[in-house]
């Protein structure tokens, strides 16, 4: 119980001190944003701050901070040492640089963001790059909670999935205030009403079940022992850091009244997911007493069944099956929504398409939709795998892009470290994971492991030669200049 609660006064004081000291860094001004600028009732609207902090974490939260938590707790206690680090210094700070930039850019998505910073072929790779990660979210939330409506009722899968699919609809073609502002509020508050009453039912011991404390060993369940390193830091994503969440801060930057409104939303909607991904990690390993109890209710019965056994375990058969539906169904829904909605701003961003009339929406949602209903059709294990990947991987990419943006435009000439340090860390992760995972090369880690690691040193390398080393080189040549005019 010690180490959960330290990682939990860790969490609050990393939005605190280490929050405070980013968004300082960033500098937030008085300039006018994008809500107020280009309102025009569909995707640019000034919203209450707490409507828009309550949007964002349940955009960023779905699966992520659920699912991914109890499957980063299969390596034990451990996992607390990558939520608690990973929130506050990669997946705060790349939540708070993607939403903050799309402000100062004008809104724009993502993939226009890298494009700007980091060059026409970066933007082209970028685009494509979203707009396939998205649809893969879209996806994998379309599938996960169908599959479990199905369960419930003895219907098909099918059936399900068209009802959430004519909903993804309505949400991904309708303005932000019709569903998504009305609705989404209420179930944030339920998330975090869900986490809060699992983390009291595990201090105040219901069920006998004993927390551990925190070791550094692996504990991964069975013979075949999975190394920490680097799947629990692909498979805790949204807990830890996301690249899925640069692709919707921009659906709530065109939403802001104030730049000064970042830190409590983009900042701090990732530290309120951080808690709840710490909370989750915590019931695996405490309700099932151990990694090997985790991992056979999870074979058993999946995640959502794990899910629903701790809700219920801790909160009774009332509120805590009411809660357990809503964490594994409607909470993954509102993410698939809007990673459908955030596909087509993107894509309405690379073809220059105006979103005000409903006919152009329809031509970018139908399509966007009808693909995701044919992936539906594919294992969702696989689908989920490559998802995994290509999240971290594009949280990879917008991070280096946060480094170059911060040398270029913050006055604090070391600004860029907060930003290139987790990035030169996520380059090292993602490159070892897609060589040695089975869905990548499958190579020996006598491999992966140093190739990783001169994947990171290749991309800090390049980016300082960029930023600088060319900076350092044309002082050095105007200070010859000036040397030889004035000798």
């Amino acid at each position: 119980m010690t180490t959960f609660l330290l990682a939990l006064a860790a969490l609050i004081a990393g939005y605190l001190i280490y929050g405070s000291i980013v968004d300082r860094l960033f500098g937030p001004t008085d300039r006018r944003t994008p809500a107020l600028i280009h309102n025009d009732g569909v995707d640019y609207m000034p919203l209450p701050t707490w409507k828009v902090f309550l949007i964002q974490l349940l955009n960023i939260a779905g699966l992520g901070p659920i699912f991914g938590a109890l499957g980063g707790a299969l390596w034990g206690p451990s996992v607390y040492l990558w939520i608690v680090l990973g929130t506050i210094f990669a997946g705060g700070v790349h939540d708070y640089l993607s939403g903050m930039m799309s402000i100062r850019e004008d809104g724009h998505s993502i993939s226009e963001i890298v494009g700007c910073h980091m060059g026409h072929t970066m933007l082209t790779i970028m685009r494509f790059f979203s707009v396939i990660l998205l649809v893969l979210v879209g996806t994998v939330f379309m599938t996960g909670p169908a599959m479990l409506l199905a369960k419930l009722t003895g219907w098909q899968v099918l059936p399900w999935l068209l009802v959430v699919l004519v909903y993804y609809f309505l949400a991904t073609l309708l303005p932000v205030d019709k569903i998504i502002a009305r609705f989404y509020p209420i179930f944030g508050i339920c998330l975090i009403i869900m986490a809060l009453g699992i983390a009291g039912g595990m201090l105040m011991g219901v069920g006998g079940h004993v927390m551990p404390e925190m070791v550094l060993a692996n504990m991964y369940p069975g013979e075949n022992q999975l190394p920490i390193w680097p799947l629990m830091f692909i498979t805790v994503a949204c807990g830890a850091i996301s690249g899925f969440h640069s692709t919707q801060s921009p659906i709530m930057a065109r939403c802001l009244k104030d730049e000064r409104l970042g830190r409590p939303v983009f900042y701090g909607a990732m530290v309120a997911e951080g808690i709840i991904c710490l909370i989750w990690a915590a019931a695996g390993v405490t309700f099932f007493d151990g990694t090997g109890g985790l991992q056979a209710v999870l074979k058993a019965g999946g995640p959502g069944g794990a899910v629903y056994d701790i809700c219920v375990g801790y909160m009774g058969t009332g509120i805590g099956a009411v809660l357990a539906m809503l964490g594994v169904i409607a909470c993954p829904i509102t993410s698939g929504d809007t990673a459908f909605r955030a596909a087509r701003l993107t894509l309405s961003d690379w073809f220059h398409i105006d979103q005000q009339r409903t006919v152009k929406r329809l031509c970018l949602a139908v399509p966007l939709l009808a693909i995701g209903g044919l992936l539906s059709q594919i294992d969702f294990n696989i689908v989920w795998r490559y998802f995994s990947w290509t999240n971290q991987t594009l949280a990879m990419i917008v991070l280096w892009t946060g480094s170059v943006y911060l040398y270029h435009q913050c006055a604090n000439r070391y600004a860029w470290l907060m930003a290139c340090i987790p990035a030169t860390f996520m380059s090292v992760v993602t490159f070892t994971y897609i060589l040695q995972a089975k869905e990548g090369f499958q190579l020996d880690p006598s491999i992966t492991y140093p190739a990783g690691i001169a994947f990171g040193a290749l991309c800090l390398f390049l980016f300082l030669k960029k930023t600088v080393f060319k900076k350092d080189a044309e002082r050095e040549c105007n200070s010859s200049m000036e040397s030889t005019l004035n000798g």
